[in-house]
This record gives structure tokens, sequence and C-alpha cells, in this order.
């Protein structure tokens, strides 16, 4: 089966009116542990952000259930990118989402830079680390994606094209990381979450290889250690040298589906409505 068979159907798609098709194509066939491990990165970035952290900070969710906090995310956006916003599924999802987000105050800038780095942190890892290079199909694909998502999640002001919503994007970084102890507790609950996954004799090198990813900006926002040049350098490589080992593999010919496989905090499956903290959790 050749290599390009998803690229090819990709590339006869329209972004504006395919984009569900073609996330789902891109991120359950050709980029599938390259979407999760990005959009990793983008909720890593989003703490970087004072108002963000400190929300997260409050709500003790990083603090007391982070494994369950990462897994609640990681199946609710799964549940988009890989069922359809349209779909029964996806609304589903949405109204969850919606009705998680309204026990806070949030404001609208925040939600839309959240929104942002669920387009262009994988399009980023892509350009760094994929084992082909994303089309423009699946670039626009996921701004028409993540676009219409925020729309139903009443986001205002969503930029209408690719490139004002990535300069928005990058001014919002630029103006907003700063280092806060809440950025520091909730970044470093995740990275020991991540940490956690591994024997514990790894512990440190694991450690050293998430911090290896965080560029310095992020380093500086959440107050970790500077990683070793050796880090540096052999992280990306390594990753590097995994999309180059890909390229020569067979393609995946069935789908990975996020929302198929068992959660460590639902192993006996879960419900839409019944994902995110508890009910009596209130915003301040």
């Amino acid at each position: 089966m050749a290599r390009d068979r998803i690229l090819k159907e990709i590339q006869t798609l329209d972004p504006q009116k395919d984009h569900e098709r073609i996330v789902f194509l891109s991120t359950c066939y050709d980029f599938s542990f390259d979407t999760t491990r990005a959009l990793e990165l983008a909720l890593f970035r989003t703490f970087c952000v004072p108002s963000i952290s400190g929300l997260l900070d409050r709500t003790g969710e990083f603090g007391k259930r982070t494994q369950k906090r990462y897994d609640d995310t990681d199946i609710l956006v799964s549940e988009l990118m890989e069922w359809g916003y349209s779909s029964e599924r996806g609304r589903r999802a949405i109204q969850r989402i919606n009705r998680l987000h309204g026990r806070f105050s949030i404001a609208n800038e925040d939600f839309l830079y959240v929104l942002s780095t669920f387009l262009f942190e994988p399009i980023r890892w892509n350009r760094r680390y994929g084992w082909r290079q994303m089309c423009e199909q699946e670039r626009l694909g996921l701004f028409y994606f993540w676009r219409a998502v925020g729309q139903d999640m009443q986001i205002q002001e969503i930029p209408e094209d690719y490139q004002t919503f990535e300069r928005f994007n990058v001014d919002y970084e630029h103006e907003r990381f700063r280092f806060t102890p809440s950025n520091h507790r909730v970044g470093t609950a995740t990275v020991e979450l991540f940490v956690g996954w591994f024997p514990r004799m790894l512990a440190p090198m694991v450690r050293s290889a998430i911090y290896a990813l965080l560029e310095p900006p992020l380093i500086t926002a959440f107050g970790f250690p500077e990683p070793s040049r050796l880090m540096r350098r052999a992280v990306p490589s390594l990753l590097k040298l995994r999309a180059g080992i890909l390229r020569y593999l067979p393609p995946r010919q069935h789908p990975r589906l996020r929302t198929e496989m068992v959660h460590p905090s639902h192993p006996h499956g879960y419900g839409i409505e019944t994902l995110g903290p508890p009910e009596e959790t209130k915003g301040k």
C-alpha cells in the first residue's frame, strides 16, 4: 500500500468544506503520535499564561487529579477530531466543554489563545519532527476545523484567516508569557505526570527530555531548570530519526482512535457527560 495514500486523498478535498474529513485522516492515520505529542505541548504553552495557570491552580485539578484532568481533556479533544464536531458525539463533547467552562470567569482572549494552540502546535511539531510535511489542505483544514469549534463554543473575535490567527497566537505569547508560582505548580504537576508513565529509574532522564522539548521562553515562564546542551540536541535528533525511519515503513491501514483506547482514569470506559471535575467545583 502506498505510503502517500492518505496524503493523496487529502489533496483532493476542500479545506473549507471537508475539514472534518481532513482532520480525521491526518490525525488518525498519518500523524497520530505526532498530534498527541503536539497537543501535550499545546497544553504546556497555555500554562505559561498566569491567568490560565492561576485558574487551574485554584481549582486544584492538576494537584489532586492530574491524570484524570489529562485523560478528560484528551478524550474531549479526541471526540472532536476523530468523530467530527458536527457528529452526535462531537456535539455532546462541545456541550460538555461549554458546561465545564461555564462555571468559571474566563477572558475571551484566553479562550482564543487556547484554541489557537490546538491549531498551530500540531503544525509546528510537524514542521520539526513529521515524517512528511503537512500539505496546504491539512494546515487550512485545521484552521477551519478549530475555527468552527470555537464558534460552537461561543468564542468571540476568531480571526477570519490563518495568517491573522497565527499573528494573534505569536503576539499573545510575547505579551503574556511570564513566570508566576502558579505556572510552576501546574507545569510541575504535568511534568511529573508524564515522568510517572516510565520506570522510576528513568525519571531524571525523562524529566530532562521534557525540558529539552520546551523553548527558552517556556522554561523561563515555568521556572524550570535549563536543560543541558546534550539533551537539547539529543531529543530533537531522536525525533527526527524516528521521522526518517517512518518514511520507509508501511502506512497505517486502520485509524488509531484515542476514544477507543483504555484510559487510566476510565478503565471501564467513559461517558462524555461525566468528564471533567466534580460539579461542585466553582470558579473564583
